[in-house]
């Protein structure tokens, strides 16, 4: 935390941006708390459906953005939604950085046949882009489970499928790091004393190569949200029944020719403003860790 507020100090940009996310995740996983789910029969007010924004003709005050076709109120159901994509983005960037630095450390202490077929299999992955190779995933999960499988392990689905399609970054990044730390005195200092490699590579190699990988981290958070939101926007990844940013705008977006903007406009301007948020905050901590960068600053 205090490396942060070093990076962030004097920097009103990605002050910002760090600001604009902590409210957006306030309100995503604290308006929740006490509301009713507006997926539920009980979020929703059919009577109500296609209410314009309170300050137009028509408008309702108990719905200051408006509401959808089923009578949800948007303020309400965006808060679902965008707390939905940020818990899949989340675990996304945690299971990749997972897989990714496991390999990443194996393939780059080890070195040999192992580096080879580890790098060989990201060089492979690398020329299938990420959205495509989360599809495939999530395809051949409803194979296996079918379509009857619930909300829960669909969502659980396309976190993983995100996940996996982000591990190659994590993986490339760590094994340069380790390459150049395994030769380092305090390395051969560790398997003087006995040190097994598993305890060399987590208790000291691993806490110098991560900074660059989270920095990484944070970068991809908006990958995997915007994935996410694509997969839900294409009907592939977050069950239309469930709350989710990408499912909202694919609603709305049935009604834009009508004159329903408002549907899909909303839940578009949350998903925009998260993801910069986060890419302008992710870049400030890239040029800050990168000593290169801060040498000639």
């Amino acid at each position: 935390m205090r490396g942060l507020a070093d990076a962030l100090r004097g920097q009103p940009g990605p002050i910002a941006a760090a600001v604009i996310i902590m409210l957006l995740v306030v309100y995503a996983f604290v308006v929740p708390l006490f509301t009713a789910d507006p997926f539920s029969m009980a979020g929703m007010s059919i009577l109500d459906a296609f209410s314009p924004p309170a300050w137009m003709e028509g408008g309702v005050a108990a719905m200051p953005l408006g509401a959808d076709d089923q009578g949800r109120n948007l303020l309400t159901a965006m808060a679902y939604g965008l707390r939905t994509s940020i818990m899949v983005g989340g675990i996304s960037v945690v299971i990749g950085l997972g897989l990714g630095g496991a390999l990443g450390l194996i393939s780059g202490y080890v070195g040999g046949r192992t580096d080879a077929v580890i790098m060989r299999l990201a060089d492979v992955q690398l020329a299938y882009p990420a959205l495509l190779l989360a599809m495939v995933i999530d395809g051949i999960a409803n194979a296996l489970l079918g379509r009857g499988r619930s909300n829960e392990v669909a969502i659980a689905i396309v976190t993983i499928s995100i996940g996996i399609a982000f591990w190659v970054q994590y993986a490339r990044t760590i094994r340069s790091s380790v390459m150049v730390e395994r030769d380092q005195e305090y390395v051969a200092a560790a398997r003087v004393t006995g040190r097994s490699n598993t305890a060399i590579l987590v208790k000291h190699i691993l806490p110098n190569v991560m900074a660059p990988v989270l920095v990484i981290a944070t970068i991809n958070l908006g990958i995997a949200v915007i994935t996410e939101a694509t997969l839900s926007f294409l009907g592939i990844g977050i069950p239309p029944t469930y709350p989710s940013l990408g499912s909202l705008i694919r609603n709305g977006n049935a009604f834009l020719q009508s004159g329903e903007w408002w549907i899909s406009v909303w839940p578009c301007l949350v998903l925009v403003l998260l993801v910069i948020a986060v890419n302008v905050l992710g870049d400030h901590l890239r040029d800050h860790f990168n000593p290169k960068i801060r040498g000639r600053s």
